[in-house]
């Protein structure tokens, strides 16, 4: 599907909402996603060959987090 199809339906659906509640998770949502968006800075293609090798480096030596850790963890953030 289209973005722009996409984000029409949104708004329509949006638009159609009555509880409040709703309205401020989906503002507080937005923002966060803002924020995210505006503190991104890709990186050199010099910086993300050495993060290979960086990660590369780290996986042979054993400095690696297990899977079920940290799907874990990130059940706590939320």
């Amino acid at each position: 599907m289209d973005l722009q199809i996409l984000k029409l339906n949104f708004i329509q659906d949006f638009l159609k909402l009555k509880s409040e509640k709703a309205i401020a998770q989906i503002e507080r949502l937005l923002r966060k996603e803002t924020v995210i968006i505006s503190e991104f800075k890709p990186m050199t293609n010099s910086e993300f060959h050495n993060r290979i090798e960086k990660s590369t480096k780290d996986s042979k030596n054993g400095k690696i987090t297990d899977v079920e850790y940290l799907i874990s963890e990130i059940e706590v953030w939320s």
